[in-house]
């Protein structure tokens, strides 16, 4: 969310980092509104003036005997003016919020100018990608030989976009997920959190999601929604709250079912796990002051780097352009990881700082400052640490064998009860 000060202050600035992002200027109409709600706001205090004014005249009248007919009939009218106008402002104010509600955040500066993802920079290369003297398979090509990785039945439960795993590599899944876990909280300092899976429209409202991204989600019938990502309720656990400096930052870490309708991406990976309508995550959130934000989004970054680094496998960072960024981001480092059955990088990661935008949104505030009572708005940070099913897809494509079988890398030994290799039987 805007603030509206800041779009009075400069609304040239406020145009122009919208046009960064393809959107016309918004700034004119915005302080129509504006300008009439303090208009409304104003009148309501004069018109309150004269009849707290009138009061004290009708007040003293009465103690006269004098005739206050006519006071009290211009008192009476004052009601309604001020009632209507009250109303007014409330309408004016509720417009400008719908109007700024539905725009994105502004871009930190560094972020590259661009239309698309052809646009990203890549920041930095890890390691080199794995080339394989035999034909490189695919995860799905490899998991359905195995015998462990069932389209079929999942369409049959539920539909497209859904999978279900069997023996080994339904407990590497598991490996993966705890493996993360263990690594954010005994090395990086995350806090780990059990979250629900649904929450109401409000939570989904303070990260971004709502109004504009609604045919995103799923609903239920009683108006909550499927978490898209655990960002959403380990974000808004600081939602209408004030938060002492000396706490800052909180960072915390979930690893949860992710639930998305993957709405326009018709056609796009519709073989495999890439792109599913419920995948597991293991989310990091980072609640921080303003002047913590941007190195704490170096460190998350490096956090979820870390996970990949750990498992064998190659990956890149990737900053995202100016057409490519999330709405309620202001700078974004993805991190794709290579896949040789797909001979590409794909994403594993996204990393954000969002500033205070969606502290706004939630009312989420912190308390310090050299007097201990300043209070401002916290910034928040999201990022994937990383992505389990494309995880477990990068494993089984990085660490194939040319019989089908797949290394399992020695990190996630201990949690597969000492297997090294999946194969068939």
């Amino acid at each position: 969310m805007h603030d509206i000060r800041a779009v009075r202050a400069d609304p040239a600035a406020f145009d122009a980092a919208l046009g960064r992002r393809g959107l016309p200027p918004s700034s004119d109409a915005i302080l129509a509104l504006d300008s009439d709600r303090r208009a409304a706001a104003t009148a309501v205090q004069e018109k309150q003036a004269r009849r707290n004014a009138l009061a004290r005249e009708i007040g003293q009248g009465k103690r006269t005997g004098a005739d206050t007919a006519a006071l009290e009939a211009e008192a009476t009218a004052l009601r309604g003016d001020v009632e209507g106008l009250e109303a007014r402002a409330a309408e004016l104010d509720g417009a400008i919020r719908a109007a700024l509600e539905v725009l994105p955040n502004i871009l930190d500066a560094s972020v590259p100018d661009g239309a698309d993802e052809s646009a990203n920079v890549v920041l930095k290369t890890y390691g080199e990608p794995r080339t394989l003297n035999f034909q490189a398979r695919q995860h799905f090509e490899l998991g359905e030989a195995l015998g462990m990785m069932d389209f079929a039945t999942a369409a049959k439960l539920a539909g497209a976009r859904f999978v279900v795993l069997r023996g080994a590599l339904a407990r590497l899944e598991r490996a993966l997920g705890q493996f993360m876990l263990d690594l954010h909280t005994q090395e990086h300092g995350y806090t780990e959190m059990s979250m629900p899976y649904l929450v109401n429209a409000a939570a989904v409202y303070g990260t971004g999601s709502l109004p504009k991204f609604e045919e995103d989600l799923f609903k239920t019938t009683d108006g909550r929604y499927l978490i898209p990502t655990a960002e959403v309720p380990l974000t808004n656990t600081v939602a209408g709250d004030i938060v002492l400096e000396k706490q800052l930052p909180l960072r915390m870490t979930a690893l949860t079912d992710c639930y998305r309708s993957e709405a326009g991406s018709a056609g796009r990976d519709t073989r495999g796990m890439l792109r599913q309508h419920q995948f597991r995550k293991v989310e990091l959130v980072s609640i921080t002051t303003p002047e913590q934000s941007v190195a704490e989004h170096e460190r998350m970054t490096r956090c979820a780097e870390t996970v990949l680094e750990k498992l064998g496998l190659s990956y890149r960072r990737v900053v995202l352009c100016s057409g490519d960024t999330g709405f309620a981001s202001t700078r974004t480092h993805d991190l794709e990881v290579w896949l040789p059955g797909q001979q590409a990088y794909r994403e594993i990661s996204s990393c954000s700082n969002c500033r205070d935008f969606q502290a706004r949104r939630m009312n989420g505030r912190f308390r310090g400052g050299t007097d201990g009572k300043t209070i401002g708005y916290v910034h928040t940070l999201n990022g994937s640490g990383v992505a389990v099913g494309r995880a477990l897809i990068a494993v089984m494509e990085t660490c194939q064998q040319a019989d089908g079988s797949i290394l399992v890398p020695e990190v996630l030994r201990p949690y597969m009860g000492g297997i090294e290799v999946i194969s068939a039987g």
